[in-house]
């Protein structure tokens, strides 16, 4: 199962701390700060959890996979992230 912000705002509100308002509020807020960060070109550290980051990727040539025609790629930024060793031990846990 993918996990959604109204999954988030579920498990916030059962914690019985927030009306499920307070809760929806927060995780908003929360991801609005998180991408006006990126939009800035700053990083993102969780610890414990791991880190976003904008990356630069330069002009590129590529090609139409429907025709074959070769076209030039823009460059852009696109947003990485590394997961902290605190988690991937958590994931590799369950082996």
């Amino acid at each position: 199962m993918t996990l959604t912000k109204a999954h988030i705002v579920e498990k916030l509100f059962a914690e019985n701390l927030f009306t499920k308002a307070e809760s929806a509020q927060i995780v908003e807020t929360l991801f609005e700060i998180v991408k006006q960060t990126l939009e800035n070109g700053e990083d993102v550290l969780i610890s414990g959890f791991g880190k976003f980051s904008v990356k630069e990727k330069n002009q590129r040539r590529g090609r139409n996979p429907q025709t074959g025609e070769p076209i030039l790629l823009a460059p852009r930024r696109v947003v990485t992230f590394k997961c902290s060793g605190v988690l991937r031990d958590k994931i590799n846990a369950g082996d």
